[in-house]
């Protein structure tokens, strides 16, 4: 066993960076993961926006990247790659969440999005990196997740929404919906308070909803498993989350092997 797993497998506190592409998410998204913040053993940090990423389909595009060379663009090796690297090298037990806004006009592309996103760290990290960074998705947007908690919602609006019926990752438009019911609503001040009231472990309760969302808040639990004091996530009752009879999303789910 190599030193650098042998410090990861002991470590005693874990710094998750976030790489994101909305607004919001810049300002507010470590509020979402506040149930494992209240462990003690990890923080969750905005690193930086790097804005969404969309599959390289020009011909002439990827003919210029293949004469000169180049395995992914310029800005994804500035912007993501080397960021990362830098990141994860800076420190131990330090992991890299690349979170995504999936709105509706991009769901029909989400298998090359994903590999663009994970082409864009795997280039760059080294190998052992690479397994300390993984690629998730938000569907459709953030804001989904509003109509799963709509007490968080009617908290901070003073509306009366009720719990979306299905799957809140199938809303095409969440954001236009919450306009629609306050026509006054803004993304970020009032979005980050919403984000705030969110009860992750109630939305997630529901074992055919959320495959996206499970599978990050997944990710981030098999890591802090590596703490070598179990008792110390008793708190976090992970049975509520439905991580073994949950559904899971079919394009991220295979970055949890990547953490045994």
């Amino acid at each position: 066993m190599n030193e650098e797993k042998m410090i990861h497998e002991q470590c005693l506190f874990f710094e998750f960076g976030l790489f994101v592409t909305g607004k919001t998410e810049e300002e507010y998204l470590p509020s979402l993961f506040i149930n494992f913040l209240q462990t003690g053993i990890c923080n969750f940090k905005v690193l930086r926006r790097i804005g969404q990423r969309s599959p390289i389909t020009s011909n002439k595009r990827q003919l210029k990247m293949v004469g000169s060379g180049k395995v992914i663009p310029d800005r994804d090796e500035q912007e993501i790659g080397l960021p990362a690297r830098k990141y994860l090298s800076e420190k131990s037990c330090r992991y890299l969440l690349l979170i995504d806004d999936l709105e509706q006009d991009r769901s029909g592309q989400v298998q090359q999005v994903f590999q663009r996103y994970r082409n864009a760290l795997d280039t760059i990290l080294t190998e052992e990196q690479r397994t300390s960074a993984a690629v998730h998705f938000l569907v459709n947007m953030l804001e989904a997740y509003y109509f799963a908690d709509a007490q968080a919602i009617n908290d901070v609006l003073g509306t009366s929404v009720e719990n979306y019926e299905g799957d809140v990752e199938t809303i095409l438009h969440p954001k236009n919906q919450l306009k629609a019911l306050y026509p006054e609503f803004d993304e970020k001040a009032d979005g980050g308070q919403i984000l705030n009231c969110l009860r992750v472990e109630y939305i997630l309760s529901r074992p055919n909803t959320c495959a996206s969302l499970r599978t990050l808040f997944y990710w981030c639990y098999k890591i802090l498993k590596k703490y070598p004091y179990t008792e110390v996530l008793q708190q976090f009752q992970a049975e509520k989350y439905r991580f073994n009879d949950g559904i899971l999303s079919e394009i991220t789910k295979y970055q949890l092997e990547d953490t045994e």
